[in-house]
């Protein structure tokens, strides 16, 4: 039995006249990563507070870049830098022009009362 096996071994794969066949497939992966350009565009252009919105709009083109490249990972990482930084120049784009208008109107309002006081003062 031991010699049979042995001999076995030795022929190796079956021979066989029909070609092989091999299929190869292709799995793309559709993962659609969003690059956030027009949301920084916005930022840059409105609430560049901080510069916040120019350092996303780079992180955007970046992550643009390794999309078009085919590096879905760097993308990602690019766009989920960019998507944060494009949060923080919203909130703080929001806070700090809310903040400024009302300091104009505490302005406008402090400088007109002092002005009815002045015209008290004189009589007229």
């Amino acid at each position: 039995m031991f010699k049979s096996q042995h001999e076995m071994d030795g022929l190796g794969a079956p021979q066989s006249s029909a070609p092989v066949a091999t299929t190869v497939i292709n799995i793309r992966s559709e993962t659609s990563v969003p690059d956030h350009v027009v949301w920084s565009l916005f930022n840059t252009l409105f609430m560049n507070w901080c510069c916040l919105g120019f350092v996303a709009f780079a992180y955007s083109v970046k992550a643009r870049d390794r999309k078009m490249v085919g590096d879905i990972t760097g993308a990602q990482s690019y766009a989920s830098t960019a998507k944060c930084l494009n949060i923080w120049a919203l909130i703080l784009g929001i806070f700090l022009t809310i903040g400024a208008v009302v300091l104009l109107v505490f302005a406008y309002i402090t400088a007109y009362q002092m002005l009815e006081r002045a015209k008290s003062n004189r009589g007229y």
